[in-house]
């Protein structure tokens, strides 16, 4: 019996190893990285991603098929938290922390706050959605090579939050 438990707590403890190996191995390829904005009226965000590349793909409508949920970056869901009730893409959000998700067309693309955090992959539940909105994707001269989302605060205290990647840019106002 001493021995059935020891080989059960080996056996357990290799799988938990090679589960974090494994997100340390696809992190090295496609980076973390978390970014924090100040707004007016004590608004704080914070987000956090993983920066996939392009390495010669074409990413949208091929990589990342258009009309299909994406994860919003790589590896685990891409999060996004407001310290106070704000707009986010002009629709009231609450304050807390939300998974972000994005449907990518060709000319629009819905905007996807989900309530649930913390999924790998990507695991989306629909029924979870706290809010959707399509808004205009802008086309680019110049590639962007790594999926770049940046949070600006601007001249009124607001922030807008930028996504660029491949030949496309979003972007949603944050006040």
């Amino acid at each position: 019996m001493k021995k059935a438990l020891n080989i059960i707590f080996i056996v357990v403890g290799v799988l938990v190893l090679a589960l974090f190996g494994v997100r340390y191995y696809t992190k090295s390829h496609s980076p973390f990285e978390k970014l924090t904005a100040k707004g007016s009226r004590d608004l704080k965000v914070e987000l956090g991603y993983c920066r996939p590349l392009m390495k010669g793909r074409k990413i949208f409508g091929e990589l990342i098929p258009y009309n299909t949920v994406w994860r919003t970056g790589a590896n685990e869901a891409t999060t996004i938290s407001f310290s106070r009730t704000c707009s986010f893409g002009k629709r009231k959000v609450k304050d807390g922390k939300y998974s972000l998700w994005t449907v990518p067309g060709e000319r629009y693309w819905t905007i996807i706050l989900n309530t649930e955090t913390g999924q790998w992959g990507t695991n989306y539940d629909e029924s979870k959605d706290y809010l959707r909105f399509k808004i205009e994707a802008e086309k680019t001269v110049e590639p962007t090579e790594q999926l770049t989302i940046k949070l600006n605060q601007v001249a009124d205290n607001g922030i807008d939050m930028t996504l660029n990647w491949e030949n496309t840019q979003l972007n949603i106002p944050i006040r």
